[in-house]
This record gives structure tokens, C-alpha cells and sequence, in this order.
């Protein structure tokens, strides 16, 4: 994905309650690393693009290093402390036990994992997000 700056995530404003108050409100910021290593003191890269850690989501830190990639540009539940490449896997994983993922667990939020992560949430009455977020991973067992 590249940079967007005033891009909201579709659907969003249809998604009630406090589970989604980070796609509600997610704004992509472009700084560079001083400010980035300034605000948020738990930075990892992952395949290829850098995510900073609030308040139980993982964000793209775009601009951190300007030509990172990121293959999805929102925020990600984490659960245990884990970093979002081991969420991704960890739910892949869990998707392809019942059927809905037939990708390889590469831990990479790219279109086939979140294709799969729509499936399963329109299957189990989930709000259709298309991404990690705590009533997906609560229904996989997982948070």
C-alpha cells in the first residue's frame, strides 16, 4: 500500500461500540523515525514496513523509513504482547484449521488473509472488517 493521508477505512462509521474505536478513528501519520522513536518507545519491522504499538494495536509508522511496505494499512489487535506478524500467523493458522484460509501462515495481512478473515467474521456474525480486531480473535479463542 502506499501512503494515504486523509484515507479512512471503509466502513468504519457503521462499526458500533469500543471494539472498533481504532478503525473509527484511524488517521495514517507521516513522520520520520526521530519523532516516531519520540512518541512510541515499541517499534518492530515487519515484512518489509515498521508498526508502532498503542494501546493494544499495532499502526503502520509510516515515514519511519520512507520506502517501507506495508500490505495493509490499518491497525491490527495484538494479545500477549506479540508483534503483529506473529497475530497474523497465529490467526492464519487458526483460519486454515477451519477452512476459510488455504494461503500459506506467512504472517503477512495481505488480500487472501483478509479475504479469509471476512469469510469467517460474515459466517460467524461479526462485523465484516476484514482485519484483526478483538471480537474475531475472541471468537477464534484467541484473546
Amino acid at each position: 500500500m502506499k501512503f494515504q493521508q486523509n484515507r479512512r477505512i471503509q466502513g468504519s462509521q457503521y462499526w458500533q461500540g469500543k471494539n472498533y474505536w481504532a478503525f473509527r478513528n484511524y488517521r495514517p501519520a507521516w513522520h520520520d523515525r526521530i519523532w516516531w522513536g519520540n512518541h512510541y518507545n515499541r517499534i518492530v519491522f515487519v515484512y518489509g514496513g515498521w508498526y508502532y504499538w498503542n494501546t493494544g494495536w499495532w499502526y503502520p509508522a509510516w515515514g519511519y523509513a520512507p520506502n517501507a511496505y506495508y500490505a495493509y494499512d490499518g491497525p491490527i489487535y495484538a494479545y500477549n504482547g506479540l508483534p503483529p506478524d506473529q497475530v497474523v500467523a497465529n490467526v492464519q493458522g487458526a483460519l486454515q484449521q477451519q477452512g476459510y484460509y488455504h494461503g500459506e501462515v506467512d504472517g503477512l495481512l495481505g488480500p487472501q488473509t483478509r479475504g479469509a478473515i471476512a469469510d469467517y467474521q460474515r459466517d460467524h456474525g461479526l462485523y465484516m472488517t476484514s482485519a484483526i480486531d478483538r471480537p474475531t480473535l475472541q471468537s477464534l479463542g484467541m484473546a
